[in-house]
C-alpha cells in the first residue's frame, strides 16, 4: 500500500506534563506505546485513530481528543496498522503454512487494499516501563475522508459479576435460573455498544464456575476468554479446574465462516450454545433447531425492547411462516433481556427491559404477536418482568441519570426500528 500524500502538519501542540508526544519517524510500536500509556487508568473502552488527526479515546464520559500527543501522519497510521498485524492473535494453532518466509503482513495489507476493511483480534500492547500490557484488542481498519482509520476496542478478560453491571437482584436470579434450563432460547438485545457481550459473558462465566456443562461459543471475534480454571472456593489463593468446559471458536481463526460454525455446532455435543449474533434467517433457524432438540441457546439481536425483538425475528421470514415461527418461539423462548448504556451523572449506567417467559400467558402473548403487540406489552408489565420506561424512571428517581438522559432514552426506544 502506498502511503497517502503527506499534508503539512500543524504546529506542535502543548504537551501535558509528563506525557510524551509523537515525533517524526516513530515506529508503530512506539506510537502505540505512547497512546496506551496515556490511556492508562482512564477507563478507556475504544481508541479512534485517523490519518491527519490526533487520537481520540472513548471513556465513561464520552469521546475525548488527545491533541497534546500530536497528529498521526498517513505514514504513521500505516506503521501502526502493520504493528497491530504483527501482534495479531495466531490463527494457525500450530497447523499453519510451513512456509516461514511467507509475509503475512504484506498479504494482509494487499487484502485490505482489495476489501477496504480489515477486522481481527490482536494481543495486548506493551506500554509500560515495567512490562505492563493492555487488554486484548478488537481491531477494525478502514478508509474514510482523512485516509486510513483504525478503531481499537479494548477487550477485558476480567469478566464482571452480574451484580456489578446494574441489573436488579430479582432479574439476576431469573437470568441465572434461566441458563440452567435444559433447553430453550435466551436473547440479550440492544444496540451496538450496549454491553450485550459483557452480560452474556457474565452469565456464561457464572455457569462455568458453578455447574458441569459443555459450553460452545461461536463469535466474530471472541471478546472474552474463559479460562479452564477458577479460584478454589475452599483454598484461598489457589486455583482449581472449573466444572464446565468451554469451547470457544472465532470466525476466521477456528472456523472458516459463521455459517460453518453454525453448521457444525450441534455435532460437538454441547449443553449450552452461545452464538455471538443472530445475523439472518439461517442463524435464527439454527437457534430454533438447537433449542427444540435439547440445547440451551444464548444469542443477541440489535433491537431495543421485547416487542421490537419479536418484530425483528419475523422480518427474517415470509408472512406465511409467521404463525409457525411464533408458535415455536412461544414454546422455546426463555427470556428477552434488552439493554442500553446511558451517560449517567457519575458515569455510564445500564438500563434494561426484561421479559421472562415463565407462565402460559407470556407464551400465548408471544404466539399471538402477529395479531397485535398489546398482549405482549401487558405481559412485560406483570410482576417479575421489568419494563423499559419503568426502569428508566427508577434510575432517574435514584439520581443516577439526568432528566435529559431519561427523556432521550424514552424517545430512542420508542423510535427504534
Amino acid at each position: 500500500m502506498e502511503a497517502a500524500v503527506n499534508i503539512p502538519s500543524p504546529p506542535p501542540l502543548p504537551t501535558e506534563k509528563g506525557t510524551q508526544s509523537f515525533k517524526e519517524n516513530m515506529t508503530g510500536e512506539e506510537i502505540l506505546r505512547i497512546i496506551f500509556k496515556t490511556c492508562q487508568q482512564r477507563g478507556v473502552s475504544d481508541i479512534q485513530l485517523r490519518a491527519n488527526r490526533p487520537p481520540y479515546i472513548e471513556t465513561h464520559h464520552g469521546m475525548e481528543a488527545l491533541p497534546h500527543l500530536g497528529i498521526l501522519t498517513p505514514d504513521a497510521m500505516l506503521s501502526v496498522y502493520q504493528t497491530l498485524l504483527d501482534n495479531k492473535e495466531d490463527d494457525s494453532h500450530g497447523f499453519g503454512d510451513p512456509d516461514h518466509e511467507r509475509d503475512y503482513i504484506k498479504e494482509a495489507v494487499e487484502n485490505f487494499q482489495e476489501r477496504l476493511v480489515d477486522d481481527f483480534s490482536c494481543n495486548g500492547i506493551e506500554y509500560g516501563d515495567n512490562g505492563e500490557i493492555s487488554g486484548r484488542l478488537r481491531i477494525q481498519t478502514h478508509l474514510s475522508a482523512p485516509g486510513l482509520g483504525i478503531t481499537c476496542r479494548i477487550l477485558n478478560d476480567n469478566i464482571p459479576e452480574l451484580e456489578s453491571l446494574g441489573i436488579l437482584p430479582d432479574t439476576i436470579q431469573s437470568l441465572r435460573r434461566s441458563v440452567l434450563k435444559r433447553a430453550g432460547l435466551c436473547l440479550v438485545t440492544g444496540p451496538t455498544g450496549s454491553g450485550k457481550s459483557t452480560t452474556l459473558a457474565s452469565l456464561i462465566d457464572w455457569v462455568r464456575r458453578h455447574h458441569s456443562k459443555h459450553i460452545v461459543t461461536i463469535e466474530d471475534p471472541v471478546e472474552y476468554q474463559y479460562p479452564h480454571d477458577m479460584d478454589d472456593p475452599d483454598v484461598p489463593g489457589m486455583k482449581t479446574l472449573a466444572p464446565s468446559i468451554v469451547t470457544q471458536q472465532e470466525v476466521g481463526r477456528d472456523v472458516t465462516s459463521y455459517r460453518q460454525g453454525l453448521k457444525d455446532v450441534l455435532r460437538k455435543a454441547p449443553h449450552i450454545i452461545l452464538l455471538g449474533e443472530i445475523r439472518d434467517r439461517e442463524a435464527m433457524d439454527t437457534c430454533l433447531e438447537a433449542a427444540q432438540t435439547g440445547h440451551l441457546v444464548l444469542s443477541t439481536l440489535h433491537t431495543t425492547g421485547a416487542v421490537k425483538t419479536m418484530g425483528r425475528i419475523l422480518e427474517m421470514y415470509p408472512k406465511d411462516k409467521h404463525a409457525s415461527i411464533l408458535n415455536r418461539l412461544g414454546e422455546i423462548m426463555i427470556f428477552i433481556h434488552s439493554q442500553g448504556l446511558l451517560t449517567g451523572v457519575h458515569g455510564r449506567v445500564l438500563t434494561y427491559e426484561f421479559l421472562n417467559n415463565n407462565d402460559d400467558s407470556v407464551g400465548a402473548a408471544i404466539a399471538a404477536y402477529d395479531r397485535g403487540a398489546s398482549a405482549l406489552e401487558d405481559a412485560i408489565r406483570r410482576s417479575g418482568n421489568v419494563q423499559w420506561d419503568n426502569n428508566l424512571y427508577r434510575l432517574f428517581q435514584q439520581g443516577l441519570i439526568s432528566r435529559e438522559a431519561f427523556e432521550n432514552a424514552k424517545l430512542a426506544k420508542s423510535g427504534d426500528d
